[in-house]
């Protein structure tokens, strides 16, 4: 009888021992560079192509109010990977940042150069938990000594401390990054070498961190694309509405119509299929979490004003919701219901402690500080509602002027430095934040002026202070011109 309940006791708890751990699921991170919120086709664009990006959403989640946490790129980046806010960082501006200049009546705060060697960043954590890392793309977030292999990146293709190309075709003349035939295009490239390290992990989990240069300046696209999308653009209807309107002393693009852009977004779009398409050759795609997003809005206001954001306001350098919203797409296959869509606001800090509980780590609530896993949401669930911050103490390149803003729920308070002005905007009513509430609703204003301010002392953030050499006559210095098309 004894030896009879041993028997059925080791029957019943053989598969358990039997049985090894679930994988650890693979991570591609895909992050474009300046890609407006609406630029997909899944976001309402019918100019702009974007077919295995619109795939994409539809075997995932699609999120309508995902943030960045700057509206220009490198202190998004910092954020990414940190889990961190820029200003809690000290590194609030792209690097190495924008001049003072006697026009401007506020000079800018000192900040970092680098992203400190000190943060224990996503690659780094998930790299100690048995993850190969790689990052492919651009980096500028510091200077040699600071590259993606000081930060927990096995692999660094093309990551170095430039901003953007100096040519998206062959030679690249990127340090970190071997020429290859001439007039190869660098979207292309970087996906190639994106599926080499695919290829390489065998069985090993991994971390991709894939992230193009497209569709930063300069504009360069593939001739044939151009071409298709400028016989587009002439077959398309004349629309009744202003081509640009006016945004403080710039205009911002209401319409997207320019083939160049397009050819590049299609260009994305691509290297996105070529992915999705080797996770599937490789047998890996079930086991793999694909996140798609950008690092701040479309560029509306200036350099050639290649895009629109609209319905949203303004766009990159802006605190307005084309300068900071953003595209979201999360594919995880087995947990997320295909096709969903979730309107809870996100923003970047949010992906450090989403992946570490995904491949079941310790969160690391000291170093991702500022993020919240999105598990609950991409279950289909809920979590508690919380403030999303913004602090951006300069002038963009792009029109825009130091500020501060909060969203809680449906209201966004910015507070703009130059002259204490506030505004309040009711997101649900008022998307295009065109009508300001804060004569009208003095006691939210105050409070959410109030949170912003708080939120500011507590992580100790930089202010601009009183420019000496202010002198409103001065003229801006010249900005050299890019070539827009190759």
């Amino acid at each position: 009888m004894l030896m009879n309940r041993i028997l059925f006791l080791w029957l019943t708890l053989l598969p358990l021992v039997a049985s090894p751990a679930p994988a650890k699921p693979n991570f591609v991170f895909i992050l474009a560079d300046d890609l407006g919120r609406n630029d997909l086709g899944c976001y309402g664009s019918t100019f702009y192509e974007t077919p295995h990006l619109d795939r994409l959403a539809a075997q995932g989640m699609r999120f309508t109010d995902a943030y960045a946490a700057c509206p220009v790129c490198s202190p998004t980046r910092a954020s990414i990977l940190t889990g961190k806010y820029p200003a809690r960082l000290r590194l609030t501006d792209w690097l190495p940042g924008r001049t003072d200049r006697p026009d401007q009546k506020l000079r800018r705060p000192v900040m970092l150069q680098q992203l400190p060697l000190e943060e224990v960043i996503l690659a780094e954590a998930l790299r100690e938990a048995g993850y190969r890392t790689a990052l492919i793309g651009k980096w500028h977030l510091g200077g040699t000594n600071y590259f993606p292999e000081r930060q927990g990146f096995d692999l660094n293709i093309a990551g170095c401390q430039k901003g953007s190309p100096p040519s998206y075709f062959s030679p690249y003349r990127i340090p970190t990054l071997r020429d290859g035939p001439k007039g190869e295009y660098l979207t292309d490239r970087l996906t190639d070498e994106a599926l080499q390290f695919m290829d390489g992990a065998k069985g090993r989990p991994f971390l991709l961190y894939l992230s193009h240069h497209a569709v930063h300046v300069p504009l360069q696209a593939k001739p044939e694309l151009v071409a298709k999308y400028e016989s587009k653009a002439a077959r398309s209807p004349s629309s009744a509405d202003a081509e640009f309107l006016p945004e403080g002393k710039r205009k911002t693009r209401q319409i997207q119509n320019q083939p160049v852009y397009a050819a590049m977004v299609q260009g994305l779009d691509e290297s996105v299929g070529r992915v999705m398409q080797k996770l599937a050759q490789l047998g890996i795609e079930e086991n793999t979490v694909v996140v798609f997003t950008s690092d701040n809005g479309g560029v509306s206001t200036s350099e050639g004003f290649p895009t629109s954001n609209a319905p949203l306001r303004a766009g990159k350098g802006w605190l307005y919701e084309g300068g900071v919203r953003e595209p979201v797409l999360i594919r995880w296959p087995g947990v997320t219901r295909p096709g969903s869509v979730c309107q809870a606001p996100i923003t970047s800090t949010d992906y450090y402690p989403t992946f570490l509980e995904m491949a079941g780590l310790p969160l690391r609530p000291q170093q991702h500080a500022d993020g919240a896993s999105l598990v609950p949401l991409l279950k289909g669930g809920t979590r508690p509602e919380r403030p999303l911050f913004w602090h951006y103490p300069h002038y963009s390149n792009q029109g825009g002027g130091p500020g501060s803003a909060v969203r809680l729920g449906d209201f966004k308070l910015i507070e703009w430095f130059e002259d204490s002005r506030v505004e309040l905007f009711n997101l649900r009513e008022d998307l295009s934040e065109r009508h300001d509430l804060a004569a009208q609703m003095p006691e939210k204003t105050v409070a959410l002026r109030k949170l912003l301010q708080d939120w500011r002392q507590s992580i100790r953030a930089d202010l601009p202070a009183p420019n000496p050499d202010y002198n409103p006559a001065a003229a801006p210095e010249p900005k050299k011109r890019r070539k827009a098309a190759r």
